[in-house]
């Protein structure tokens, strides 16, 4: 592991893989919610409506490869060119129980966004509020008292509004590829069909170009200057 200090890896990452837990499960359990408050008790059923990162949690997607993003993060080098990415168990919906199908499938698709904006949001102003009463201050961080809160919140708020901005892109199997089905003509239908066979790859291909990177980063550009900005 190099120069690279491992109890302080180990512990960035366990903070990190719990609030990535708790992201996507708000995430899937957003979906669920929304979709049976509009009639589909699919996923109510399977006791998705829930915020138990069990219910939604991928092996893979969830576990392994975020772990991996972020060791080879930690590691630097060319390993850390790999993208820290993940996912949850996509939550099961049946459109057809519908109660309206259009009005469902915009709401049912922003709902997850909208779980990880509100995860934000209220860590946001709890953070804010932290360190505009001086509860956070140079000397409790210098001597490490209040690190392992700041960390917390840094990933309760960058991991959320990572997974809202990036789940707004027009990608399938994204939600906003969804959002933007609901308002295409029929004559765009076959050329969504290709994009959602080959979605994936776009995501990764971005990812990899740096481009996905350089739409996040005036959005957190933006929180961290409203974080170290005096509102008082």
């Amino acid at each position: 592991m190099g120069d690279i200090d491992l109890a302080n890896l180990v512990s960035h990452l366990v903070v990190f893989m719990v609030v990535l837990l708790l992201a996507i499960s708000a995430h899937e359990a957003g979906h669920a919610w929304m979709s049976y408050k509009y009639g589909d008790d699919t996923a109510y059923m399977l006791g998705r409506v829930t915020l138990n990162p069990i219910k939604h949690t991928d092996p893979i997607g969830t576990l392994l490869i975020p772990i991996l993003g972020f060791v080879f993060g930690a590691v630097g080098g060319a390993l850390a060119s790999v993208p820290l990415m993940g996912w949850g168990i996509p939550t099961p919906v049946n459109p057809r129980k519908w109660t309206n199908y259009k009005t469902a499938n915009i709401m049912v698709s922003i709902a997850g966004i909208g779980a990880n904006l509100l995860i934000a949001i209220v860590s946001f102003l709890i953070f804010k509020s932290l360190l505009e009463f001086g509860i956070i201050n140079s000397g409790n961080i210098e001597s490490g008292l209040m690190r392992p809160v700041i960390i917390l919140f840094q990933y309760l708020i960058m991991l959320n509004i990572s997974l809202a901005v990036f789940n707004l892109l027009p990608f399938p199997p994204l939600d906003g590829s969804k959002v933007l089905s609901t308002f295409l003509p029929e004559s765009f239908q076959p050329v969504f069909q290709l994009l959602e066979q080959y979605g994936f790859l776009i995501l990764l291909l971005l990812i990899y170009m740096g481009i996905i990177g350089a739409i996040m980063r005036p959005v957190f550009i933006f929180v961290n200057y409203l974080l170290v900005t005096p509102w008082f």
